[in-house]
């Protein structure tokens, strides 16, 4: 499992002309699923995400969590984190985790994210999406399960 985690003053996620979730402050973190991963995975790598102390504290320094600052989480499903670009220019998406299992531990990680957060969005799982974000630093995390 991979998660890109960017710190966000805001963020929201359309499909067409819908939004279809939006946060203030928070985290919005793209999720790639593979075909090995579990709710074991999914649960260590949410609480990593959730925990990690990346929001500035009143001395400026990279001391507080998501629940710390009260932030919103938006989770956008994304199977390109799973890109091989080893061989050629086209990139191989092979190790992405196939569309049901991966949408069953995407919804499996909104409905538990909800125990580290009061404002969970989301974007739409293989939908064709827009993101839009204001990235606070910037500051963005990769997460792969594989390290932890």
């Amino acid at each position: 499992m991979k998660f890109l985690i960017q710190r966000v003053n805001s963020a929201f996620v359309k499909t067409g002309h819908e939004i279809t979730g939006s946060i203030g402050k928070g985290l919005l973190i793209f999720v790639g699923i593979c075909d090995s991963d579990t709710e074991q995975t999914a649960c260590k790598m949410l609480k990593k995400a959730c925990t990690l102390r990346i929001f500035s504290d009143d001395n400026d320094k990279t001391n507080l969590s998501l629940g710390d600052v009260n932030g919103q989480l938006l989770l956008v499903s994304q199977f390109t984190l799973y890109a091989n670009c080893k061989k050629g220019c086209r990139p191989s998406f092979f190790d992405a985790g196939s569309p049901d299992h991966a949408n069953k531990l995407y919804e499996y990680i909104i409905s538990k994210s909800k125990e580290y957060c009061n404002t969970v969005e989301t974007g739409i799982f293989g939908a064709d999406m827009k993101v839009s974000l204001e990235n606070d630093g910037p500051f963005t995390i990769i997460l792969d399960s594989d390290e932890l």
